[in-house]
């Protein structure tokens, strides 16, 4: 049986977490739930993202404890300094839910192939009495949150995702600890491209924007990389890993791959032709197709003699665990940064990093453009790597919100 709720002087602030888990939104939600229990507010968690604000079912009675959960320090100081998300997280559009997914006691009412729970959305925020809502997620969740927002809601977003592809911002929680574990791992498997004279063609995520890809390889853990912001040759890179591997004295050579990066002349490569509820199709088999055609074109490139190829997707390895520094340390700010927007009345924001600094943006801003690498400041199209130059004044992780 659920807890009714009395609403405290100051009021109720809700926390959900959308999309892909990452680490660091645990801390995020720590920090915002000390603060607001600190300055007089009750603090209601709502589990697996959107999907708990359409679930739900509005009577005091009714076993919601599937759907939300009050937030004391007891409870997030136990969980703050964990990777994932203990309230569960979903990628659920409330706009747009598929017959299937209709709560059985809401299928009276929406029997369309695609249904707007929007109105549910509205009156579950209502019953559970959340006067500032805040949403953690990528540019999926936040699209929706800017929704929201147009209604009245009082939305404080903070961005998620290890793509770090939200517009407004130049760091995004969870992307310092997908790129450390991209270096550290892709350094891990050198021992068995070397062992093997192998190429090294490592997987990283990256649907729209490379920076996970990028970055690492800027750091050095890679030897070329290719990204979504531009359609590559097979050709060019199967010469240019070979040039690397030849004045390498361990003969191999690695190339990190943006699943969304794409052949020249060619579309993404996806799983299959089925779309969440935000229309994205699953993407999957770059990395294999690469590996495939790099091996097949080799031995123009190596005197007639084949390359084998190590093939190797990162996918959650790099997203699951604890969080690393820079991810227990920014959620921490930008909880804090929120629960101050709170305490001004200032909403319809997102809390943010932009040229070494905390700050916050319109929430509009999520919707307004797409987020991409500026390949003609950061990367080399003919050598398919970065761009190492005009490092004065850049951000701390160099590529910058615009």
């Amino acid at each position: 049986m659920a807890k009714e709720m009395t609403k405290p002087t100051r009021g109720v602030i809700g926390i959900l977490t959308g999309g892909g888990d990452v680490p660091g939104l645990n801390p995020a939600i720590r920090a915002v739930t000390i603060r607001a229990i600190k300055e007089g507010y009750r603090v209601i968690g709502i589990r697996r993202g959107w999907a708990g604000l359409v679930e739900m079912i509005r009577d005091k009675d009714a076993p919601n404890h599937e759907f939300y959960t009050e937030l004391t320090e007891e409870v997030v100081n136990k969980v703050g300094r964990t990777g994932g998300t203990f309230l569960h997280t979903s990628r659920t559009r409330p706009s747009s839910i598929p017959q299937v997914n209709v709560p059985a006691h809401l299928r009276d009412k929406y029997k369309e192939k695609i249904n707007d729970l929007t109105e549910e959305v509205l009156k579950n925020l209502e019953f559970l009495g959340i006067d500032y809502l805040i949403p953690i997620g990528g540019d999926d969740t936040l699209s929706y949150a800017v929704h929201l927002h147009k209604l009245g809601v009082k939305i404080i977003a903070i961005p998620k995702t290890m793509d770090n592809d939200v517009p407004g911002t130049d760091y995004c929680i969870g992307f310092s600890t997908c790129i450390t574990r991209t270096i550290s791992l892709t350094h891990s498997l050198r021992t068995t491209a070397g062992s093997h004279e192998r190429f090294l063609v490592i997987e990283v995520f990256g649907r729209y924007a490379g920076y996970t890809a990028l970055l690492p390889t800027m750091a050095g853990a890679a030897d070329r990389c290719v990204i979504p912001e531009h359609k590559f040759s097979i050709e060019k890179l199967c010469e240019l890993l070979s040039e690397d591997r030849a004045s390498n004295p361990s003969h191999y050579s690695v190339v990190l791959v943006s699943e969304g990066a794409t052949f020249e002349g060619q579309d993404m490569i996806f799983e299959s032709e089925e779309t969440d509820m935000y229309g994205h199709k699953k993407l999957g088999g770059i990395g294999d197709r690469v590996s495939a055609m790099l091996k097949e074109l080799s031995p123009k490139y190596n005197n007639g003699r084949r390359i084998n190829v190590i093939n190797q997707k990162l996918g959650y390895l790099v997203r699951c665990g604890d969080p690393d520094a820079i991810d227990s340390i920014v959620p921490m700010a930008y909880g804090n940064l929120a629960l101050d927007l709170v305490l001004e009345n200032k909403t319809g924001r997102m809390v943010c990093l932009r040229n070494g600094e905390y700050d916050h943006v319109p929430l509009e801003i999520v919707t307004s453009f797409k987020k991409h690498i500026d390949v003609e400041k950061y990367y080399d199209r003919e050598r398919l790597r970065p761009l190492y130059r005009n490092f004065y004044k850049k951000p701390f992780l160099i590529l910058s919100a615009d």
